[in-house]
């Protein structure tokens, strides 16, 4: 699965992630990649929440993608 994942450094230059389609799922880190693999971990640890309480997951941003043919 892959979640639309918001990085930003705040005014103290720790960086904060975020996974939009999982509210409250936030995360951080002193490096953006630091930042991503904690988010990472979140995100797991929110869906494996959802299943537990046999609350819905929200699709994949693959779920979310529409092709279209333009001229």
């Amino acid at each position: 699965m892959q979640f639309r994942v918001i990085v930003e450094q705040d005014e103290d230059s720790v960086f904060v992630a975020e996974c939009p389609s999982l509210p409250g799922c936030v995360s951080q880190g002193t490096t953006r990649t630091e930042a991503l693999a904690n988010i990472k971990d979140a995100i797991e640890g929110c869906l494996e929440s959802l299943r537990q309480h046999n609350e819905p997951i929200p699709p994949s941003i693959k779920e979310e993608m529409v092709e279209i043919s333009y001229p």
